[in-house]
């Protein structure tokens, strides 16, 4: 899907509703509410798309994960890490919201954290390895940034099992809150 056909949809998918702002949770990384590269697993002509022209409104674009991480934040130091096609992260601290890119990290092997907890790791190693993977994954990271809150989220969570001590499983319905509290922080 281009960004030219999102909207399209979402327009379509919205006629009659009376709304005064847009939030976009977008796949890969934004800085400054701008995509910077073309997303892997999407069409092309994200990057210097103008949002805001194409809906007639405001619009902040983040990262996905990082949308999914604000609607699921309840306050100190949180943790979000997304399981999806690939390894979503972000880190608010005290209402301060992080996008991170911890999936491009090394982790075993000469390969990433996102190369073993990713959907083609899941794919390639099956449920039972992928778990072991992630635990020690959220374990290792949980120990590096010492949150008092991590949240597992993103498509493939809900194939988890078990979560290690100090984690919670997150809901994809916290992206539609996240971008709420895109526009109403107190929300």
């Amino acid at each position: 899907m281009t960004a030219r056909e999102m909207v399209q949809q979402v327009r379509k998918g919205t006629a009659g509703w009376r709304y005064t702002v847009v939030s976009i949770g977008y796949p890969g990384p934004v800085v400054h509410g701008k995509p910077v590269s073309e997303p892997a697993n999407l069409g092309s002509g994200w990057v210097g798309f103008d949002f805001k022209k194409a809906f007639g409104r405001p619009v902040r674009v983040i990262n996905d994960a990082a949308m999914q991480a604000l609607g699921s934040y309840k306050g100190g130091r949180m943790l979000f890490l997304g399981l999806g096609t690939g390894l979503g992260s972000a880190l608010i601290v005290d209402g301060a919201l992080e996008p991170m890119e911890l999936a491009h990290l090394p982790y075993k092997k000469g390969k990433t954290y996102e190369e073993w907890v990713g959907k083609a790791a899941l794919d390639r190693l099956g449920k039972k390895k992928w778990r072991r993977h992630v635990a020690a994954v959220v374990t290792r990271l949980q120990a590096a940034l010492e949150p008092e809150d991590v949240v597992v989220g993103g498509g493939n969570a809900k194939l988890l099992r078990t979560l290690p001590k100090g984690v919670r499983l997150g809901s994809n319905a916290n992206a539609f809150v996240g971008g709420y509290r895109l526009w109403n922080p107190r929300a």
